[in-house]
């Protein structure tokens, strides 16, 4: 996986060229952070809301083939490479479109976002998006992948759980990112 991003990294801007020797720290466990939080269930659907290269949508299909994942992002040259990634790699799973997230119908089991927004901006892209029939082990929702201080950014919104990723990873990049 690694190699075919760095290929299409060449053609497309997808991922800071910084962390391309960090690939599998910074873009791959990170997106797969998010199975410390839930186990998604067989026919569980996913929206990634601005997925830039597939993160963390992509390694999240690979570990959950069960899953529908809808990847979506208003950068049509991103998704370019989305889907051909997810084609290349042979995920049947993945559903990539050229879309804002506001223009998306229906709803979903979780939203999931890496490092899109602000907080409140987030919320108000994916309000409605989330199906109110729950089929896991925790509740339908908005997951997001986030670093740094959040206390302001969370300020007067309802938050159900925060996950300091250092309790399970020991590397240095996780000492300031959350779930």
């Amino acid at each position: 996986m690694g190699d075919l991003y760095l290929q299409w990294n060449q053609k497309i801007n997808v991922i800071s060229r910084k962390d391309t020797d960090d690939f599998y720290l910074k873009h791959v466990l990170h997106s797969l952070s998010v199975a410390k939080f839930v186990q998604f269930k067989a026919g569980t659907s996913v929206l990634d809301v601005g997925t830039g290269g597939g993160f963390p949508g992509i390694p999240l299909a690979i570990m959950f083939p069960e899953v529908k994942f809808h990847l979506v992002d208003s950068i049509g040259k991103k998704i370019k490479v989305v889907k051909e990634v997810a084609s290349e790699l042979g995920l049947k799973n993945v559903l990539a479109q050229n879309i804002r997230a506001e223009q998306i119908q229906g709803t979903f089991d979780f939203v999931v976002s890496r490092a899109v927004t602000q907080m409140p901006k987030l919320l108000e892209i994916t309000h409605g998006k989330v199906s109110s029939k729950s089929q896991n082990e925790i509740k339908n929702g908005l997951i997001c992948l986030k670093g740094g201080d959040l206390e302001q950014e969370f300020e007067g919104i309802k938050i159900t759980k925060v996950l300091n990723l250092s309790t399970y990873f020991e590397e240095s990049f996780f000492e300031t990112k959350k779930i």
